[in-house]
């Protein structure tokens, strides 16, 4: 049967073109929201940001996606005014916030007459103070205080981003291969992950000179290149609009009773909390991941080549080399390049960790976080679109999470004096960990467009992602006063007993699990289709 091909959405090289633009800034910006992360050791030296500040500081992304509501009006501009525009917009609100962040870490914000000021200024925020959800307190550092502000508004954009892909993918790829497009798009983006993991450190230490600005102007820079990227799709979406005649923004306005509808439906709301729980126990340990390794695995710094700059390039090089053979191995269709690209994905996988572990780098022993994930993510995917089981896969998701949180608390501790025995087991225990993520944008994201109206998507999915905000503005808060309180007197940011943080995370994959058989019940008693493929034909 021969494809008929009558618009660009029609054409499989275009959506995957459309997908491409979207991915690439996501993975931008997912660099950027993790760029202290591998550095907060360094934070509290250069900077003196202590796990309060540092986990007040990362939870203050999404404090007004959460308490402003922005989210809510995000989905709202998102249907009235559609992907390009809604798009575009997120990448200069993104860049924005970037900007303010960086100039809150550079010497040039400390030796301002602005940092008297911040210093003197937002201890008490009449309302958010009484409710205990600030996002500053009193001997909060100034440089935290503002970095917080301008990491408020890059939240704003990058959530805005996330609902307005997700409704892009939706429009190119309906019908077709959504779940593995939604999967892929997040095997590239969280490839951000690594990326940052190896190169925050990287421009942080560079030369020798510690200047922990430079991490966030790389992750500046990345926006920008992000915002030409939306821009691209931009006049992509519109050619696309033109040709089927549609007219995103103007048919089906938004209305308020749209939300109530949204809010009336079951299956919505236990795929918004498994969401939360789940998003909850992943993103927030991001930001704690790199110093949890340190201060549990024996790394003994490299020297000569192991101390070079050139080490961190050729390890990225080989990081890629395994996400792209691994990813490729999925659409061969000839068995011997199958498997000799999985082969060579494998050995490039060896050759990363081998090399993590000779640099004696936390950092790059973490940014293997994604790679699994990359590997398989296609795989579900494709067994979604054309099996299904979305519900299921979540609730394996779930076990993994709880299994993996575990073994970082109790597990990993046994092997501090076996500096080989402790890096193998955090490897296999952060590969195992990237993979069960994969899971969620495999099977919760496409499961999204069965529980409500194709008109407001864009709402269901920006009130998903302000429930998740939620989970994402409050867990990096509590992991850093859990930290505190349960490390009192440590000085030694490379001491921290991560027990008690870590079986917190626990319990929300439990919240989850349960949620999860919960969710699979209400599926087979109402019909929603969870479990059903995405492809009928």
């Amino acid at each position: 049967m021969t494809e008929k091909i009558q618009t660009l959405r029609d054409s499989a090289l275009f959506r995957w073109i459309a997908l491409l633009l979207l991915a690439f800034a996501m993975f931008c910006s997912y660099i950027f929201m993790d760029i202290l992360s591998p550095i907060q050791a360094l934070m509290q030296s250069e900077r003196g940001w202590d796990p309060t500040a540092f986990g007040t500081m990362q939870g203050s992304e999404t404090f007004l996606n959460v308490f402003v509501f922005f989210l809510i009006f995000a989905g709202i501009i998102l249907d009235k005014m559609g992907v390009r525009f809604t798009a575009v917009l997120s990448g200069a609100v993104m860049l924005v916030g970037a900007v303010i962040k960086w100039y809150a870490v550079t010497d040039s914000f400390t030796d301002s007459s602005l940092h008297t000021w911040f210093t003197n200024n937002l201890n008490y925020i009449p309302g958010f103070d009484e409710l205990g959800v600030s996002p500053f307190y009193r001997g909060m550092p100034a440089s935290a205080k503002l970095a917080a502000i301008g990491f408020m508004v890059f939240g704003c954009g990058v959530e805005m981003a996330g609902i307005t892909v997700s409704r892009g993918i939706v429009k190119w790829f309906k019908g077709r291969e959504m779940a593995l497009a939604m999967g892929s798009e997040m095997a590239l983006a969280r490839l951000g992950v690594a990326t940052c993991m190896i190169f925050s450190p990287f421009f942080a230490k560079l030369g020798g000179d510690i200047d922990v600005a430079r991490s966030v102007a790389f992750g500046v820079v990345l926006l920008c290149i992000a915002l030409i990227m939306f821009i691209v799709y931009f006049f992509m979406d519109k050619k696309l609009d033109a040709q089927t005649g549609e007219a995103e923004e103007k048919d089906d306005p938004f209305k308020i009773s749209d939300i109530g509808t949204i809010l009336k439906s079951g299956g919505f709301w236990l795929v918004a909390l498994l969401c939360v729980l789940y998003y909850s126990a992943i993103f927030p340990f991001q930001k704690y991941a790199v110093n949890m390794l340190e201060c549990n695995l024996t790394l003994t710094p490299g020297t000569g080549f192991w101390a070079s700059e050139t080490v961190t390039i050729v390890q990225y090089l080989i990081m890629l080399v395994v996400a792209i053979g691994s990813f490729a191995s999925n659409f061969s269709k000839n068995t011997t390049a199958k498997y000799g690209l999985m082969g060579l994905a494998i050995v490039a996988l060896i050759s990363y960790c081998y090399m993590g572990y000779m640099r004696g780098s936390a950092e790059s022993v973490f940014a293997v976080f994604p790679l699994l994930a990359v590997a398989i993510t296609p795989i579900l995917g494709n067994y979604v679109d054309h099996k299904g089981k979305a519900a299921s896969m979540l609730m394996i998701g779930s076990l993994l999470l709880i299994v993996c949180h575990l073994t970082f608390a109790f597990v990993l501790p046994m092997f501090r004096e076996s500096a080989i025995g402790g890096t193998i087991v955090a490897y296999v225990t952060i590969l195992v960990l990237g993979a069960s993520f994969s899971l969620v944008p495999a099977a919760l994201w496409p499961s999204v467009p069965k529980l409500v109206d194709q008109k407001v998507i864009g709402s269901a999915y920006s009130l998903i992602f302000w429930i998740q905000n939620i989970g994402l503005w409050l867990f990096p808060m509590l992991i850093g006063k859990v930290l505190a309180n349960t490390n009192e007197g440590v000085a030694n940011p490379l001491e921290y007993d991560y027990t008690w943080p870590l079986v917190m995370l626990a319990c929300l994959g439990i919240a989850a699990l349960i949620l999860g058989f919960v969710l699979k019940a209400w599926d087979k008693k109402k019909g929603l289709g969870l479990e059903e493929p995405n492809i009928k034909d």
